[in-house]
């Protein structure tokens, strides 16, 4: 089971990036994934997160607006849309998967999932 990320990069500020994930090993049908974020010396923060099942979406009101997750069940793949990107967003992104769901915010909390990828850096500079 494996989850990779890419799509990362530097970019400035007001421009967009997407990232995405492929998952091998296991069919990403069905399993609810997310992308979560990082920087130094801070705790992972849940970024956006989608359902297995219908494609239920949920955001961290930082990125509301401006960030779009979805999915490709046939390519076993998410994908994390960045738009209107600023100094605060930079931080390294992972990919994670197979999650128990929670309705409401709870559900971008990182203690949820148990499959985790790499991890791709994400800067954005003045």
């Amino acid at each position: 089971v494996q989850l990779v990320e890419r799509g990362g990069g530097s970019v400035q500020v007001g421009g967009s990036l997407t990232l995405s994930c492929v998952a091998s090993g296991f069919s990403s049908r069905g399993y609810c994934m997310g992308w979560f974020r990082q920087v130094p010396g801070k705790e992972r923060e849940g970024v956006a997160v989608i359902s297995g099942t219908i494609g239920k979406t949920v955001y961290a009101g930082s990125v509301q607006g401006r960030f779009t997750i979805s999915r490709d069940n046939t390519k076993n793949m998410i994908y994390l849309q960045m738009n209107s990107l600023n100094t605060e967003d930079t931080a390294m992104y992972y990919c994670a998967a197979d999650c128990t769901w929670v309705e409401g915010h709870r559900a971008l909390a990182p203690s949820n999932f148990r499959v985790w990828g790499q991890g791709t850096q994400v800067t954005v500079s003045a």
